[in-house]
């Protein structure tokens, strides 16, 4: 990683199907309680015109989320990317990452 140079995610919840691997994985990770981790799952429910539920997942990264430092610093990719069945959570330079934003459906997230 560049000194300098902020990383972050890019959630494209569009494709996450919910296997919650990603939670798993950071929980693992940093030997943290399901309550404490650094990526949490949340399920969602709408109904759609047609009057049939709409079952979603967000993956959303929390406030204690490191962005798996002790991981990359070695070259290697946050628990919670290595382990999205899905791949739908890059990591990456801010800046990269944004250029990516193309859909209504993803969040870009940096750790303060």
């Amino acid at each position: 990683m560049s000194k300098g140079v902020r990383y972050g995610l890019l959630v494209d919840y569009e494709y996450c199907t919910g296997c919650f691997a990603c939670q798993v994985a950071c929980a693992q990770e940093h030997r943290r309680a399901k309550e404490v981790v650094g990526m949490q799952v949340i399920e969602t429910v709408q109904m759609l015109p047609n009057g049939k539920p709409y079952l979603s997942f967000i993956p959303i990264p929390t406030e204690v989320c490191s962005l798996c430092t002790s991981r990359t610093r070695r070259g290697l990719e946050p628990a919670c990317v290595k382990h999205c069945m899905a791949k739908c959570i890059k990591h990456g330079p801010i800046e990269d990452l944004a250029k990516e934003m193309s859909k209504a459906r993803m969040v870009l997230w940096a750790p303060r």
